[in-house]
C-alpha cells in the first residue's frame, strides 16, 4: 500500500522504516505537514501517515477522498486534529496509537516538576559558567505536597504511581475513576474540588470541546497561590492569555509546558535563526518560573519503537481487510 507520511524527522523514518521492512508498505516521506495547502501531495496515495500537528479538517478530508485516499493512520494518541465527521461521511478510516509509552510522557511530566522546583536547568548553567552560588535556587520537598491529576488513563495512572512514591497525596478528577488508584489511595473529586486543595496540578486529559481552556481565568481563580501548573496533554488545555496573567500576579508559581496552543507554528523545527513572531510563547519565555520543552515528552526510544510497530499494523490490517482495533469512529469518542 502506497502511504504518504507527513511531518516527518529522522527519527521518524528510522523507525517507521524498521518496522515496515517485512510489512512492505511503500512510505513516501514529506517533511511539510498536512493540510489543505499540501493535500494535492496524497495523490496516487492509499493513505496517509499524520502527527499532532497536521490539520485534518474537512477541506483536507474533501481533498484526500478525492485523491482516493482510504484511511488516516495516526502516529499519535489524539485525535482532536482530525475532523471524525468527515471522514465518515467520506469513506476514510481513521487510526491511531493509543498506548506508545504512558511511561514516557508520565516520566517527562515529573522531569518538569523536578526541574522547575530544584531548578536543576538553572544550576547547569551556572556551573558551566563557574558559577558555584546557590542564591535563589532554593526549592520544596515533595513529599508530604499535594498534587492533583487531572485525567487518569493509562499516562494518568502512570504519573500517579510516580507521585505516590515520593511521598505526595494525589487528589483526582475523571469522568471514569481507576479503581487501581483508589485502591493505592488516590482519593477522587470534582473538578473544582482538585484545583482547591492541590500545590502541583498535572493535566493528562484529551483535549476536546468540553476540555478547551480547561485551565482558565476562572480555574485559576480557584487554585492556591503559588500552584504549579504542569501540562504534558494538548496544548490547548491551558488558555495561555489567562495563565500570562496569573503568572505576572504571581498566582501562578509555576508553569510546566511541554505543549503549546499554537505549536504547530513553532514546535519540531529548528527556529534558532528566526523571529518569533507568537507574542504569547515569547512573553512565556521570559519568565524564570516557567519551564518550556518542545513536543518531547513521548521521546523515547521504547515509545518510537511501539508508535512505528502499532502504525505499521493498522495500515497492514486495513489492507488485508482485518478488524481495525484502533479505529476511530464519531460515535465511539
Amino acid at each position: 500500500m502506497k502511504v504518504a507520511v507527513f511531518n516527518t524527522k529522522s527519527y521518524d523514518r528510522e523507525y517507521l522504516d524498521r518496522h515496515n521492512e517485512q510489512a512492505g508498505h511503500q512510505l513516501v516521506y514529506f517533511e511539510a505537514p498536512l493540510n489543505n495547502n499540501t493535500v494535492n501531495l496524497t495523490l496516487g496515495c492509499d493513505g496517509v501517515c499524520v502527527f499532532v500537528n497536521d490539520i485534518i479538517d474537512r477541506e483536507t478530508i474533501k481533498g484526500l477522498a478525492e485523491n482516493g485516499v482510504k484511511i488516516i493512520a495516526l502516529r499519535c494518541a489524539g485525535f482532536n486534529n482530525v475532523d471524525l465527521s468527515a471522514a465518515s461521511e467520506y469513506n476514510i478510516r481513521v487510526v491511531r496509537v493509543p498506548a506508545y509509552s504512558p511511561q514516557a510522557v508520565a516520566e517527562h511530566a515529573a522531569a518538569l516538576i523536578l526541574t522547575l522546583n530544584r531548578k536543576t536547568h538553572k544550576a547547569y548553567n551556572r556551573v558551566r559558567e563557574n558559577n558555584f552560588s546557590l542564591e535563589r535556587l532554593v526549592g520544596f520537598n515533595l513529599c508530604g505536597k499535594t498534587v492533583g491529576v487531572i485525567g487518569t488513563g493509562k499516562i494518568g495512572v502512570a504519573f500517579c504511581k510516580i507521585m505516590l512514591g515520593f511521598g505526595c497525596t494525589l487528589f483526582a478528577s475523571d469522568l471514569y475513576e481507576s479503581a487501581e488508584l483508589k485502591q493505592l489511595g488516590v482519593v477522587y473529586c470534582s473538578f473544582s474540588e482538585v484545583l482547591n486543595v492541590s500545590n502541583i496540578i498535572s493535566l493528562h486529559c484529551p483535549l476536546t470541546p468540553e476540555t478547551y481552556h480547561l485551565i482558565d481565568q476562572k480555574a485559576i481563580d480557584q487554585m492556591k497561590d503559588g500552584v504549579m501548573v504542569i501540562n504534558t496533554s494538548r496544548g490547548a488545555l491551558i488558555n495561555t492569555k489567562d495563565a500570562i496573567s496569573a503568572l505576572k500576579k504571581k498566582k501562578l508559581g509555576y508553569l510546566g509546558i511541554d505543549v503549546y496552543e499554537e505549536e504547530e507554528k513553532l514546535f519540531f523545527n529548528d527556529l534558532s535563526e528566526s523571529i518569533i513572531q507568537d507574542d504569547e510563547i515569547s512573553r512565556l519565555m521570559t519568565f524564570p518560573n516557567v519551564l518550556i520543552t518542545a513536543h518531547q515528552a513521548f521521546f523515547t526510544r521504547e515509545a518510537l519503537g511501539k508508535i512505528a510497530l502499532t502504525t505499521i499494523q493498522n495500515l497492514t490490517d486495513f489492507e488485508e481487510g482485518l478488524f481495525l482495533i484502533n479505529e476511530i469512529r464519531p460515535k465511539s469518542v
